[in-house]
């Protein structure tokens, strides 16, 4: 039964493979398609899902040993990359949950999307999507997990932009993507210290070292890890990035920030158990960003007006819960919380267009009460605490002055020094000058002189400039009606004719065998 957790992620990447070529192709495209598509999509995962529970039943059963590998990825020196998998634990658990809510999402996308701008191209993104997130959890090392990890965040990405004529989603897809490329930085710190002290980036080889770990080594691995779990769970300070991912359609809401991805920080987490408890400044920094991020989610979401902001600031409390549950010790509880979360944010996602319709009744006959907390802080609140004023103010304006600078250092002083050709055009106008010699105009009055530069750099590329010019004045463009190019073919013939009889085998042979003798 191990074998089929290969199939779980290929399945969805096969669909991907053909919306996509179909696509690209023209052979699916427009209204009269969308069944095909949103079948092909639909049928893959409905597979994914019923092999996933296959697999968690299995697991349950003590049938499975654990790991499947298939084969070697990479080998050089001492690292191997294995293509392997987990086959058992939570690993097969939220892989069957997230192919069911991934399955859930594609069927209720199917009439949702109907008739939008780009249908086949969301569901090209959503199988991909797909496929990323069940290797993620499932891949048995730090390369086969970072490479789902990556793919989700790009698949993300295109999603929040999916209405790319608008530039505010654009925007914000640019945000999301710049802020989590910090936690991939720290997931790719975090293997290559495992590497370099462990020699292995395999989860269980990882995890097994511990004992050999010092705390400063278990410590660095881990908030390296913990860095790119906060970023991809959207922990403090990265938390604004979440409420900027709701420009994307309500499904990929759905899938990505309220049931799926949003938990692959608290799944690395999970996943590094025992090195994060042999170092207790990680699991204590763990628990503080949890416990920082659930009062602010809590706090912001209180002010919020719309239901799809109200969702997102509890799902960031939620999560913030569970990285205090991992950072307190209750692993198990964080487990169960994770897959109970991701079932209930998914659904009020997917039912949050309609919330307003469902509950008019409710809220008519529900008295209205005043807000009791002080004025600054609601004013903080509906501001969501200037995050990210403060993130422009610490990061962005500084990036942006340091390019200014480097454009004023490079115009003002690199350009002076080494000089430029001025003007280049009349580097490549030599044909124009000749015919207009040829048919009696003078269209240029200045002088003579080929180019100008200025600097070491520019004389020698003036110099460079008047010596081609001269020989291509003599002896190319006088020389056009005279033969010149009816010679130049036959030479071209005549090096062709010996290229290809050089190349022939036995002459190959011989220069190789000369070669060998003079090497001798």
């Amino acid at each position: 039964m191990d074998a089929l957790v290969v199939l779980i992620p290929l399945m969805p990447l096969t669909a991907a493979m053909v919306v996509g070529i179909g696509q690209l192709f023209g052979i699916i495209s427009g209204e009269a398609d969308e069944s095909t598509t949103a079948g092909i999509a639909g049928w893959a995962i409905s597979m994914s899902c019923l092999l996933a529970l296959a697999l968690l039943g299995a697991d349950l059963l003590d049938k499975n040993t654990g790991s499947y590998t298939t084969g070697h990825w990479l080998n050089s020196d001492t690292l191997d990359v294995q293509v392997n998998f987990i086959t058992s634990g939570l690993n097969v658990r939220l892989a069957a949950l997230f192919s069911v809510l991934l399955a859930v999402v594609i069927r209720f996308s199917t009439d949702y999307m109907h008739r939008e701008a780009g249908y086949h191209r969301f569901f090209f993104i959503l199988s991909l999507f797909a496929s990323a997130m069940l290797l993620l959890v499932l891949a048995g090392n730090a390369v086969g997990t970072f490479i789902g990890w990556e793919v989700a965040g790009l698949c993300s990405y295109f999603l929040i932009a999916y209405a790319y004529d608008r530039p505010v989603a654009v925007t914000n897809a640019t945000r999301v993507f710049v802020t989590n490329r910090i936690g991939d930085a720290g997931f790719i710190l975090g293997a290559g210290l495992s590497y370099a002290w462990f020699d292995s980036v395999n989860w269980s080889n990882i995890n097994a070292a511990v004992a050999q770990m010092t705390p400063g080594e278990a410590t660095a691995i881990a908030l390296c890890f913990a860095v790119a779990a906060f970023a991809k769970s959207a922990q403090l300070p990265f938390t604004p990035w979440l409420a900027r991912a709701m420009e994307g359609p309500t499904p990929s809401s759905a899938v990505f920030y309220g049931a799926v991805m949003v938990h692959a920080g608290v799944y690395l987490v999970i996943l590094l158990r025992p090195v994060f408890e042999h170092a207790p400044l990680a699991m204590a920094v763990v628990a503080i960003v949890g416990l920082i991020t659930t009062v602010y989610g809590f706090v912001v979401g209180l002010s919020q007006t719309d239901v799809k902001s109200s969702l997102i600031f509890a799902t960031s409390g939620q999560l913030g819960l569970m990285f205090l549950e991992c950072g307190l010790g209750f692993w198990q509880l964080a487990g169960w919380h994770l897959c109970a979360h991701a079932a209930v944010r998914g659904y009020q996602f997917l039912t949050a267009p309609s919330l307003m319709h469902n509950v008019r009744a409710v809220c008519a006959e529900t008295p209205q009460r005043k807000a009791s907390a002080p004025a600054w802080l609601y004013v903080a609140s509906l501001q969501r605490f200037w995050l990210d004023p403060m993130t422009d103010w610490a990061l962005v304006k500084p990036v942006r002055g340091l390019a200014h600078d480097l454009s004023y250092f490079d115009d003002h002083i690199v350009d002076r020094v080494m000089g430029a050709p001025d003007p280049a055009i009349r580097a490549i106008s030599s044909l124009a000058q000749l015919e207009e010699k040829m048919i009696g105009a003078h269209l240029d009055n200045e002088s003579d002189e080929f180019a100008q530069g200025s600097g070491l750099a520019g004389k020698l590329t003036e110099w460079t400039a008047a010596i081609l010019h001269w020989f291509e004045d003599r002896f190319v463009l006088r020389g056009i009606g005279k033969g010149t190019i009816n010679y130049g073919r036959e030479l071209g013939h005549i090096a062709n004719r010996f290229e290809q009889s050089v190349l022939r085998p036995r002459y190959l042979v011989l220069f190789v065998f000369i070669t060998l003798l003079v090497a001798f």
